[in-house]
Order: structure tokens, then sequence, then C-alpha cells
């Protein structure tokens, strides 16, 4: 079958890599690159998540396994690369989606907090994305970091995320730069709001009572009205990560229900 005959989009024979695909939009995309051929690595802290989602595309038929993984530590990281290397032979995509929120100004952020963020959104994409390197050259494969639109204009209250997202911005272009004569491409994603299980946590801890109507208000922040879906992010990711985008990196590609045009 030639590269025109081949149905779109699919990833047969590749591996990938996802952080964080135990909920929310990284078991999205982990599901969605099972779905088109991928075989999985689902790289989680919460390994019992992790692991459920590993077992759900292992019984629909996908080749997938769930390793522990906290990527703040290096250690760790290499391990989870190394076991991905002996388990699969190989890497040809890493999607670096790991990250956690914060609300707060410059004021009102905690050195501890500023450092967590730290941490898990920056350290933890250079961890990943160093480990990951070597095998992706040998495949001559592709990275797709899961931003924020939070990187690409000012959101209130966001000022330690915001730099977080920032940071993983540049370090796309970085790469994308760095590798390009290596065949391997780096994008990023930035996602407006995206409705989680996240977003329905931090509304039950912080608005008890008012949830309705703040999701109603951070919905209406995308001037489509909505927020986004962990499907359509998951989508996106895809086509990045596919032959189909084969000419594209270095990109910021927004998904962002308008927000940047209004």
């Amino acid at each position: 079958m030639t590269a025109a005959d081949r149905p779109p989009f699919r990833l047969d024979g590749k591996v990938a890599a996802i952080t964080g695909a135990g909920s929310g939009i990284g078991a999205a995309i982990a599901r969605r690159f099972a779905q088109q051929g991928a075989a999985v690595a689902v790289l989680e802290l919460d390994v019992a998540a992790g692991g459920a989602v590993a077992a759900e595309l292992a019984a629909a038929g996908a080749d997938a396994v769930c390793l522990p993984c906290d990527v703040t530590q290096d250690a760790q990281v290499r391990a989870a690369f190394a076991a991905v290397q002996q388990r699969f032979g190989r890497l040809d995509l890493l999607v670096n989606n790991a990250g956690i929120g914060h609300v707060g100004t410059a004021e009102t952020t905690a050195e501890a907090d500023f450092d967590r963020l730290f941490a898990v959104n920056v350290r933890g994409v250079f961890l990943c994305t160093r480990a990951a390197l070597p095998l992706l050259v040998q495949s001559r494969g592709a990275i797709c970091n899961i931003a924020s639109i939070a990187s690409l204009i000012g959101v209130a209250d966001r000022f330690a995320y915001s730099m977080t997202k920032g940071a993983v911005l540049t370090m796309t272009k970085s790469v994308a730069i760095d590798y390009l004569q290596a065949g391997v491409r780096c994008n990023c994603v930035c996602p407006a709001r995206v409705h989680t299980p996240f977003v329905d946590g931090y509304l039950q801890r912080n608005y008890p009572g008012r949830e309705e109507a703040v999701f109603r208000q951070l919905s209406q922040w995308q001037p489509m009205g909505r927020m986004g879906t962990p499907q359509e992010v998951a989508d996106l990711v895809l086509y990045l990560c596919s032959d189909e985008a084969a000419f594209v990196t270095g990109q910021a590609v927004p998904l962002d229900g308008g927000k940047l045009v209004s």
C-alpha cells in the first residue's frame, strides 16, 4: 500500500509514550492513538488510573502498558523510557501532556506553588524530552507538547501557570530547530479551557453551590460559548503526530474556540 492509498491519520506500527495519560486529555489522546493503530505506553504518576486506561486499551485490542513515572524525577523518567525501549523496541511519538494548574497573580502565588508548577510543567517536559530524543532520532519521530492559550495571550490570575506554558512553547521551538536535520518534528497544542475532571473538581472545591453558574462563566470566556473537549485536543494531537503533518514543525497550534480572533 502506498502512502496515497493509506487511510489518513493512521499510526500502525508506531509506538507512542504519553505522559499523564491516566485521565482527562491524556487519556483521550491514548484512546485516539490506540484507535489509530499505535502501541501506547501510558506514563503516569497515578498508577491505578494509568493501569485502568492501559487495561481498557488492551481490552479493545491495542498493545498498551502503564509505566509508573513522576515526570519531575530524572531517575524515574529515565527508567520509564528504558522500559518503553525494552517493551516495544522503539519509540516514534512522545506526547508531553502531564501538567498541573494554579490560580493566582504574582503577589498571591506562593514560592512553593511556583516551584511545584515549574517542576511538573517545565522540568517534566524537559526530562521526558531529553530521555526520549535518542529513541526518536532513531525512528525520525515526533513530539507534541500540550501548552496553553496562556502561552500566547495574557490570562488573568494565571501568573505561574502562564509562565510554565510559555516555557513549553519556547522549548517546542528550540527542539524543533535543534533536531530538524535529525528528522524529529516538535509541535505544541495551545488549548483554551477544556472540560476535564480537573475543572469539575476545581469548581466543587472553590465554588460549592455555584458550580453551574461559574462553569457557564468559564465557558463563555471562549467566544464560541463553550469549553473544548478532551477529544478535540486528542484529534489535533493526532494530526500533529501523524504522517499527514510531516511538513509541520516548531508550531504552536491554538485550539481556542475563537479566543485569538475575538
